[in-house]
């Protein structure tokens, strides 16, 4: 084969190559843009990025400067501990689709913030049945609350239709939430987490619908069990689905469920 020759078959199969490398980068650039990335700093040096997705009726004009600009709820929802880091996009590696579908039904902003590596939403081992809420929030829950904050004086969002959500450490994350903030949200879902049994009185009266795998070898069922149990004790509407032979990705029938989401943001105060 003539050098020439051979020098561009080696050029062409080397562009090939680069090109379809350039289209699965820009691909994956492009899989979570409906989810508008940015960072939030505290006013102490602390940083937490996020993911906001927008509801379309949001940018919608008022109908008349007498009519009262409407108001749209926020649903929080925190991801596990494999999709902790500074990426900005591993946090949307489950559920994206649920809360695109969320966001178009209910037309309801979503936030997606992103827990720094090594760090956790709540400071407690997830492996343990027994959990007590620390005395002050992780710094990345501090921060989640400031964020809160900011864009609810940022946005038109409705301050009696908040709700949470997390999985795996972001269900306990999602204790975390509710029960140091047990005025602050209409609802909650928590999927595989775990919270503090002695302090269930404080969101006995907030609905709450709670999943777990009965083989969850992560975070043992029993965390979940016991919180159900102490909350029913308490006259909590509390729902509990447990799914028989499922491991710790209960997650994945969570998302699934018919009427999850209606029965979420059906919840106002």
């Amino acid at each position: 084969m003539p050098e020439n020759l051979w020098t561009w078959k080696t050029f062409r199969r080397t562009l090939a190559a680069t090109v379809m490398t350039s289209l699965s980068s820009i691909a994956a650039a492009d899989k979570f843009d409906d989810f508008h990335a940015a960072v939030f700093r505290s006013e102490d040096g602390g940083r937490l990025p996020y993911r906001l997705l927008v509801p379309a009726a949001a940018g919608a004009p008022s109908a008349s400067p007498d009519t009262p600009a409407k108001k749209f709820p926020l649903l929080v929802f925190l991801h596990g501990a494999g999709e902790r880091g500074d990426d900005n996009a591993k946090q949307l590696t489950w559920g994206a689709d649920f809360l695109r579908t969320v966001a178009k039904e209910h037309g309801a902003f979503i936030l997606v913030p992103q827990c720094p590596a090594g760090q956790r939403w709540m400071e407690h081992s997830w492996d343990k049945t027994e959990i007590n809420l620390p005395a002050a929030p992780s710094e990345p829950m501090a921060l989640l609350l400031e964020l809160i904050a900011s864009l609810r004086a940022e946005h038109p969002i409705d301050g009696d239709r908040l709700y949470a959500m997390g999985l795996s450490m972001g269900g306990m994350g999602t204790w975390d939430l509710v029960q140091r903030n047990p005025q602050m949200f209409a609802a909650a879902v928590v999927i595989c987490g775990g919270g503090d049994v002695s302090r269930a009185d404080r969101i006995k009266d907030l609905p709450l619908w709670v999943f777990h795998g009965e083989k969850d070898t992560v975070v043992p069922v029993q965390a979940s069990r016991k919180m159900v149990a102490r909350l029913k004790e308490l006259g909590s509407p509390v729902k509990y689905t447990e799914y028989p032979g499922v491991g710790h990705n209960s997650w994945s029938g969570a998302f699934e469920e018919d009427g999850l989401a209606k029965w979420l943001f059906s919840r106002g105060k």
